[in-house]
């Protein structure tokens, strides 16, 4: 018989047992082992049974055990032990509190996905994990973030394969009541909501649930309440799912509903109000339109309030792809702003103005999501090195005029969170070494340029380690294949085999993450006598886990999961490479650290980061990967293997994987395999420890989330936090009405005439010439502009390369002809091909760069040599 309703019975527990409610309710378990052991122990069978999910746990054990325990003094020494840690944990002075003033009161962090345990099913992959551990490194450094999200009932999807191998989705409903949240309530007990309004005099409510994430409040709207209609109790139904107003609704909520439930719980909690907003991908990005239209209740123009706005506001973009951002058309965001719906203060046209692709090559009636975020936002980065230089070329039209590495979008490489990520064998390890308290510092807060007490570590501790957590491993991988297979139709009787898949003395390659074509997940099937010929060599053998998920809609991604399926089924190889469904943070946490080789081949630079190599890194585990992400910025021999890339061979894909594949196998035959299974003297693998231990110490702290956060702090919370508090109201109308008349007068700004001291068109390296410009300003001052000289190395077309820029100097008052003249000195400073060119730009002290307008004047053609090469 079905039930009719559902609803969820929670225990009493005894007073004496009551702090473990708070202990399950905080999600620092979650990386917090002493805790996850304490809940073990309450009973260890229901403990693996409820997948190590505390609330889950509290939920199904019996009176009698709860009777047990309140009686068990051992047990509860421990669980005051635990509880006293938490609330030091999180009521403690920490990094940020030693830090300066000047640092935000609070920081706002907006992410549409949020992957902080498997036990809060609510991210789909690398943008949801990284949000986790931003918020988890946040926590342990103290600093005052409060995190915003959406509650998605169904969450993402599990995925199982049919018997032909081919993903099913499932999407099982989620019950808050049994999620690790809380409702966040009114005064008088009332659940807290925020409201949308939608067209034709429909609302959009919301209720708010809290995850306590140590110190972060994650914040997370639910449209599934009672007051909406049937449409709108689905808004939030789950991630990256529906057709284009589904979606579009679900960020609305994400950005103005987000927006009014941080006034909400700072309004019942007394928090500080956030400083600084941190809009991570576009998704969230309509936080910047309900901040306006705060303002201008408050008596604000909409320009003034742009401009306040912007100040506070950092923007991240994780997307190297054009395709991978959200777009949505002009008449679908239209209906939803104005008089009759959402913002009705604010003129639509302003709205759409923000995110329209008004620029060489963009489509001029489509809403850009990411373009909307980075016109929001004074400050921007990708997430790393080679990622910040690909989203400056991505979106360089927003910047005309400029040169790609001028377009103000910066980069901080991702990290990850250590405690979270790391196997509880390897933090032993290292606490053995230095100690648990040091440990942990290192793990969480970081700071550390390298982790030189590894070399202290033994040979054989390294190298017993490594067996014990491949050895895990398997066993792991064993246990979830035959579930596997039996979802897949197989009987028991079929299954003997399966004790058979892996070896944990076989070198063990791991490659998990989504599946969309440019990951290649099927790169290692091009030649399939060759990756045969590998997992099956008599004396180096290897084998190879796989893992993970096709967009529900994505039947390209789906059919490569099929294809490499169909692979791994064969009776021939099925005991050397396996492919596990339903990819999460659980199965993660199993298999970064049993791999000896973390494998990554994309096609570079569709890779904006790639965090998994650096959780299988913190773990041992040597990378072999194409150049891209994070990669391309830390790779050394020492601790890696960097795949060739075919980037200059034309642009026919199939010529460029099989030269990428052929490359592959060419490095496993010929320098990875025999390096795993030679062996020195004591009869270990001296040099592929060593490569171990060079990983840990070198790269270790580098991956750190910790290390990341505080970046953000350091190089974009703080300047915004500063930039918010500059701009008050007076501030913000004086450089919106500045900017408004600096773009109307930019038409009459030129650059007359271009002269060195410099006799011939060579000179020798020291020279210091003397430059002499003039220019018209038109109506404007030279308050309102910074004439500059830029020079370096040329091209063989006269493009300047890596230049060096100087501002020149104004010389007085205008000259008869109302021209102002400006000098600096030219310092030779390189020899070779040297050139220099000057231009004009506009210059305020509330700009976060001089590029902010967009609007640079440059020397006409007519002067020629003037403004041109100096040197040959």
């Amino acid at each position: 018989m079905k039930a009719i309703r559902r609803f969820t019975v929670r225990p009493v527990l005894p007073e004496p047992l009551r702090p473990l409610s708070d202990l399950a309710r905080n999600l620092r378990w979650s990386w917090h082992a002493e805790t996850r052991d304490l809940f073990q122990s309450v009973d260890p069978e229901r403990w693996a049974a409820s997948d190590c999910d505390p609330v889950r746990l509290l939920g199904g054990v019996s009176s009698e055990r709860l009777a047990e325990l309140t009686e068990d003094r051992r047990f509860l020494r421990r669980l005051a032990a635990v509880a006293d840690d938490l609330h030091d944990y999180v009521t403690g002075e920490r990094w940020y509190q030693t830090q300066s003033d000047e640092l935000p009161d609070a920081v706002a962090y907006f992410s549409p996905e949020f992957g902080i345990t498997a036990a809060l099913p609510q991210y789909s992959g690398g943008l949801g994990i990284l949000a986790g551990d931003h918020l988890k490194a946040a926590s342990d450094l103290g600093l005052p973030l409060i995190g915003v999200g959406l509650l998605y009932r169904h969450g993402y999807f599990r995925q199982t394969l049919s018997r032909d191998g081919w993903q099913q989705e499932h999407y099982p409903v989620l019950d808050p009541n049994e999620l690790p949240v809380a409702l966040v309530r009114e005064a008088d007990g009332t659940p807290a909501q925020v409201s949308l309004a939608l067209p034709g005099g429909k609302s959009l409510h919301a209720r708010i649930w809290l995850a306590q994430v140590g110190r972060v409040p994650l914040l997370m709207l639910d449209s599934d309440v009672e007051e909406n209609d049937l449409g709108e109790r689905s808004v939030t139904d789950r991630l990256y799912g529906g057709g284009s107003e589904h979606r579009l609704l679900q960020e609305m909520l994400l950005g103005i509903g987000g927006v009014r439930a941080v006034r909400t719980y700072c309004r019942l909690t007394g928090h500080p109000e956030p400083e600084v907003f941190h809009t991570n991908e576009g998704h969230a990005g309509f936080l910047g339109l309900e901040r306006i239209a705060e303002l201008c209740a408050e008596g604000l123009d909409f320009d003034s309030a742009l401009e306040a706005v912007r100040a506070g506001t950092v923007f991240t973009t994780h997307t190297p792809v054009p395709a991978g951002i959200d777009r949505f058309d002009r008449e679908l965001v239209a209906r939803h702003f104005g008089p009759d719906a959402e913002l009705p203060r604010i003129d639509v046209e302003r709205v759409l103005r923000l995110g329209m692709e008004t620029y060489p090559g963009g489509e001029p009636n489509l809403f850009n999501m990411a373009v909307m975020g980075l016109r929001l936002a004074q400050r921007a980065n990708g997430v790393s090195l080679l990622h910040g230089n690909v989203s400056r070329g991505m979106f360089s039209g927003l910047w005309p005029g400029f040169d790609p590495d001028e377009v103000p979008i910066t980069s901080v490489t991702n990290g990850v969170h250590a405690p979270t990520w790391v196997a509880p064998e390897v933090l032993r390890l290292g606490a053995r070494q230095v100690g648990a308290e040091r440990a942990e510092d290192a793990l969480s807060v970081g700071g550390d340029g390298r982790w030189d007490a590894v070399a202290d570590i033994a040979d054989q501790d390294i190298w017993e380690l490594r067996r014990t957590l491949r050895e895990q491993l398997v066993a792991e991988v064993r246990e979830r294949l035959r579930a596997s297979w039996r979802q897949r139709g197989a009987g028991t009787a079929e299954l003997g085999w399966i004790d058979g898949v892996l070896d944990p003395d076989v070198l063990t390659i791991g490659f998990a993450r989504r599946v969309p074509s440019y990951k290649r997940l099927t790169l290692m099937l091009r030649d399939r006598d060759r990756l045969m010929d590998l997992l099956l060599h008599p004396e180096r053998p290897v084998q190879i886990v796989i893992a993970g998920k096709a967009h529900p809609a994505d039947d390209g991604g789906k059919r490569l999961i099929q294809e490499l399926v169909r692979f791994a089924d064969d009776p021939r190889v099925r005991h050397r490479i396996v492919f596990l469904p339903d990819y999460g943070m659980g199965m993660a946490q199993k298999l970064y650290p049993g791999c000896d080789i973390w494998l990554n081949n994309p096609l570079r630079p569709l890779e904006a980061c790639g965090t998994s190599g650096m959780k299988a890194a913190l773990n041992g585990c040597l990378n072999l990967s194409v150049l891209d992400g994070w990669w391309d910025e830390w790779f050394q021999p020492d601790f890696g293997w960097a795949i060739p890339t075919a980037d200059g061979v034309g642009t026919d894909p199939d010529r460029r994987d099989d030269i990428e594949a052929a490359a592959l196998y060419d490095l496993l035959e010929q320098r990875v395999t025999p390096r795993f299974y030679e062996r020195g003297q004591g009869g270990l693998p001296d040099r592929w420890i060593e490569m171990v231990r060079q990983t840990l110490t070198l790269l270790g702290p580098k991956v750190l989330a910790g290390r990341m956060v505080r970046e953000y702090v350091e190089r974009l919370y703080a300047p915004a936090g500063l930039a918010h508090r500059s701009m008050d109201p007076d501030s913000a109308r004086e450089l919106a009405a500045w900017k408004s008349r600096v773009r109307a007068a930019w038409h009459g700004v030129s650059v007359d005439h271009v002269e060195t001291s410099a006799g011939t068109a060579t000179a020798e390296l020291g020279t210091t010439l003397t430059l002499r410009v003039r220019v018209g300003l038109g109506d404007l001052a030279p308050d309102d502009v910074e004439v500059q000289v830029l020079s370096g190395r040329v091209d063989s077309r006269d493009r300047i390369t890596d230049a060096t820029t100087v501002p020149l100097k104004s010389m007085g008052g205008p000259d008869a002809e109302g021209r102002w003249v400006y000098e600096g000195p030219l310092s030779l400073d390189r020899t070779g091909p040297y050139g220099y060119t000057v231009r004009i730009l506009p210059a305020h002290r509330l700009l976060a760069s001089t590029a902010e307008l967009g609007l640079v004047t440059v020397p006409g053609e007519e002067l020629g040599e003037g403004a041109g090469v100096l040197l040959r």
